[in-house]
């Protein structure tokens, strides 16, 4: 089975947590021993926890796993479950005392305006998660962390498209693989290689996309609030490469121009976008290159994630009119 997207790096394995009738769920990413992890935030409204941490500058250097969730800040605590999930096998950071303790960043976006806001995703679903995931090729749409995303929601659910995750991968001659899973959740369109509008902001007559810019304009120029500004794009590149905490960051930095292209407009104050990178170490790997196929892969992912998503609780897919 061919298998182009975040699994084809060796090790990883991802497993989805996804509530249907609550339009939310959560992902994460295991990744093998050695892992060294490190973070990019560029959103003004990011929702996260242990991004200090893998600052180049500071200790630990290892991840154990990451979390990707719906539910807010309420969503953040699917990590608990995952490091309950990986304290009960003894796996994580080895503490000078000998003291195991699994290191596991999470991101979170926003969805409690459909669905069942009331009903987040929880150490419980970190956990099942956790008990789901595989190396096969990561299911992909409105499933997941992506299970609530919705796209260009600025001016109302009815005019937004669905959103969800995406995931693609690119193998290198020399063996080496870059990988990104996306949850895509974006105030912004989602723009396709032509440049047309894949997904995003319906027109008021119903009749294809229209600029999420444009709206933008029209409310700042009657001083009206959008209908939504919770939004984010959130998401993992990973490699089999080698690389130190510094250059995974600036893997995660380059990564970072994938949302800028896949979608407009991108790194909003509305938007808490934040990429996680992880390096496995297995061969040499050039960063500059690295991070450049980490940006092609995230533009990827991001447009999968737009076209898999399927209409869910009154939000209709890209496709359906």
């Amino acid at each position: 089975m061919k298998n182009d997207t975040l699994t084809q790096v060796p090790g990883i394995k991802v497993g989805h947590y996804t509530d249907l009738d609550a339009a939310t769920g959560c992902t994460v990413v295991l990744c093998p021993p050695g892992t060294i992890g490190a973070v990019d935030v560029r959103g003004g409204a990011p929702g996260t926890r242990e991004t200090d941490l893998l600052q180049a500058h500071n200790l630990v250097a290892e991840v154990t796993a990451v979390v990707l969730s719906g539910g807010s800040a309420f969503g953040l605590a699917t990590a608990d479950g995952v490091m309950r999930w990986h304290s009960e096998r003894g796996l994580g950071y080895q503490s000078r005392s000998g003291v195991v303790v699994p290191i596991v960043p999470a991101a979170i976006l926003f969805d409690l305006t459909i669905g069942q806001p009331g009903i987040r995703p929880d150490a419980a679903a970190g956990y099942q998660a956790c008990e789901a995931a595989a190396s096969d090729p990561v299911a992909m749409g409105s499933v997941g962390a992506g299970t609530g995303a919705r796209i260009a929601a600025i001016s109302g659910n009815e005019r937004a498209s669905k959103g969800g995750i995406g995931a693609a991968a690119l193998a290198l001659p020399n063996g080496l693989v870059v990988a990104a899973l996306m949850a895509v959740n974006a105030v912004g369109n989602v723009i396709g290689e032509d440049g047309r509008i894949l997904a995003g902001l319906r027109a008021q007559d119903g009749a294809g996309f229209v600029s999420v810019l444009d709206e933008m304009t029209r409310m700042s120029a009657a001083s009206a609030a959008p209908a939504a500004s919770e939004n984010t794009v959130i998401g993992v590149v990973a490699t089999n490469g080698r690389l130190n905490k510094a250059q995974a960051q600036k893997v995660a930095q380059m990564a970072q121009d994938g949302i800028a292209r896949a979608i407009n407009p991108a790194h909003t104050m509305y938007d808490g976008d934040t990429i996680f990178a992880l390096a496995t170490g297995d061969i040499a790997a050039d960063t500059t290159l690295v991070g450049a196929f980490a940006a092609e892969v995230v533009a990827a992912a991001i447009r999968r994630a737009a076209l898999r998503a399927t209409s869910l609780a009154g939000i209709r897919a890209a496709a359906e009119a």
